[in-house]
């Protein structure tokens, strides 16, 4: 997996030793030598990832993840703080400051890549959801910017068959209002995740029962936790089992003795980072439900009905199919009468009574104005016919927001319908379209309020 990765150090022997190891992964590698040269190549350049050193003059790794995190141009670009402190203070600080992760000094080879290649997949994964989240943002279909997400009241799986080390993590996590369950072995894990929906895991690597590699494994495989971030717990002889771990899809570690405030701030940016994912796929998905439905009626638009009308009609052999062209009589007359907010909640009634009477493998749409398309699979002309004639008895029985002046009663509303039939009409979309809109002009030429078929469906006469 290629990638751009920029080390930030102002000892050179150390960015040679670091630009060698990972030129021979095959990684594009670029150099700064300060914080405040970092911050310009970061926002140039743009990495997948930014190996930044603590100790530098002028401007400290901390304070310049800190501004990388808080520029909107960067704030995405995921940054490995490096550094010989050892302290687990330095390490929360870092973490604080926005880091992804933080490697002591000597770096371990093993670890280093086994980093990189985690963080640049998880990048690459949340690029692709933030460049739909921008086109979304750009139609006008979510806020311009999304605000950072509090994990207070995200829920954690928390596994281990030692009590205390669970306790100690539970607790350490509820202090952050973070709401943590526990499972000792993978039978309970499995089934407490298919019932519960959580925003982290957090696995022991020293369950003793079982190989809590293969539980890593099987949660990534099942459907309910593939997504959610892990992080390992371990001590430090299990460095080989935590890079396993890495390779499996765990997306960070941790290592014994447990210090309660790393735990928390590991914990605060996994959660973070997942919640931000899933406010990108919610938008992307509500975006996608705009393009593709009517605002008004909440029925499908004209766009997704020619996609799929061209699509049905492009097989080979063409499905059998009905499709009705549906119109509501006298509508402009409505409108004047009574104001477009009334004809609104009429067109809104109508949608609502056509939608209870249709099946649901049949797709119904606004065509336009206060015209509806109904398409029926498998449907002949006279099982259309039927379910036309059905449309046209439940929309006149419909209750409607207006009353006729004279009368004072409540006024009904009508509808003509055309009716076209794959095969026999036409072959394609627009052939079937345009019989339908054929026999709908002939509905209304008869007096509305009325059924036809198109003529070409209609069997020819044998004495004729």
């Amino acid at each position: 997996m290629s990638a751009r990765i920029l080390i930030v150090d102002d000892v050179p022997a150390n960015t040679r030793l670091l630009e060698a190891k990972l030129s021979a992964e095959y990684y594009q590698v670029a150099s700064c030598r300060d914080g405040f040269e970092a911050l310009r190549a970061a926002r140039h350049w743009q990495p997948d990832l930014i190996l930044l050193d603590v100790m530098m003059p002028g401007m400290d790794g901390f304070e310049c993840c800190r501004q990388l995190k808080q520029d909107p141009a960067t704030l995405h670009i995921p940054v490995v703080m490096v550094t010989a402190l050892g302290e687990a203070a330095d390490r929360v600080a870092g973490l604080d400051a926005g880091a992804d992760d933080f490697l002591s000094k000597p770096v371990e080879y093993g670890t280093l890549i086994s980093r990189v290649r985690s963080l640049v997949r998880l990048k690459r994964l949340l690029d692709e959801w933030r460049a739909r989240g921008e086109t979304v943002r750009a139609l006008g279909l979510a806020s311009d910017r999304l605000p950072p997400p509090s994990v207070a009241g995200a829920r954690a799986l928390v596994i281990d068959d030692w009590d205390a080390e669970a306790d100690t993590i539970r607790a350490a996590l509820g202090q952050d209002g973070i709401v943590a369950l526990r499972a000792r072995h993978q039978a309970e894990a499995m089934a407490l995740s298919g019932a519960t929906a959580f925003d982290l895991i957090v696995l022991s690597l020293g369950i003793t029962e079982e190989d809590p590699l293969a539980l890593a494994s099987s949660l990534r495989a099942a459907d309910a936790t593939h997504s959610v971030p892990m992080l390992l717990v371990g001590d430090l002889g299990e460095r080989e089992r935590l890079k396993r771990g890495f390779e499996l899809g765990a997306n960070d570690w941790l290592l014994l003795p447990l210090d309660p405030q790393e735990l928390r701030a590991r914990a605060r940016n996994q959660i973070r980072r997942k919640l931000y994912q899933d406010r990108l796929r919610a938008d992307l998905g509500e975006a996608i439900e705009l393009a593709v439905i009517d605002p008004l009626t909440g029925l499908y638009n004209r766009r997704y009905l020619m996609r799929h009308l061209r699509s049905l009609m492009d097989q080979n052999p063409p499905p059998h199919l009905s499709l009705m062209l549906i119109d509501i009589d006298f509508f402009k007359s409505v409108n004047d009468a009574y104001g477009h907010a009334t004809g609104d909640r009429a067109l809104r009634g109508v949608a609502e009574t056509l939608r209870g009477n249709v099946r649901a493998f049949d797709t119904l749409a606004r065509y336009g104005g206060e015209e509806f398309v109904l398409i029926m699979p498998g449907a002949g002309r006279d099982q259309a016919a039927l379910a036309a004639e059905r449309l046209r008895y439940a929309a006149a029985e419909m209750p409607t927001p207006f009353f006729d002046p004279v009368s004072g009663g409540p006024t009904r509303l009508t509808l003509s319908i055309g009716v076209a039939v794959s095969g026999l009409d036409a072959d394609s979309a627009d052939g079937l379209l345009a019989a339908a809109d054929s026999a709908l002009y002939s509905a209304k030429r008869s007096g509305r309020n009325r059924v036809e078929l198109s003529k070409e469906a209609w069997p020819a006469d044998p004495a004729a």
